[in-house]
């Protein structure tokens, strides 16, 4: 098995929730490292790991558990927001005219 990152959405709302996530991590075989953002509901896990088996594993602690899919498209979509912020300066361009109306 080779080495995989799997991303996983799970519905976590407090400190508490995180712990039974690490716990059931830290037992599962081939984990070689997790990451869990409470705000972002998202846990990450890499290692020699079958993404369903971290699904299975993660979604026994009775968390609401899914692949994070619907995001995994975001990242590409990230360097868009990237031009929507090179194209933000439209707005100075506004600016600009503004001051060619008042002069």
């Amino acid at each position: 098995m080779s080495q995989q990152t799997v991303v996983l959405k799970v519905g976590m709302s407090c400190q508490g929730c995180v712990g039974a996530v690490q716990r059931v991590l830290g037992k599962l075989e081939g984990v070689e490292s997790f990451d869990i953002d409470l705000k972002e509901q998202k846990v990450t896990v890499k290692g020699n790991v079958q993404p369903e088996t971290v699904l299975q594993t993660v979604s026994k602690t009775g968390k609401k558990t899914a692949f994070w899919e619907a995001e995994a498209e975001a990242p590409p979509a990230e360097p868009e927001n990237k031009s929507a912020e090179t194209a933000a300066p439209a707005e100075p361009e506004n600016k600009p005219s503004e001051t060619v109306a008042a002069a």
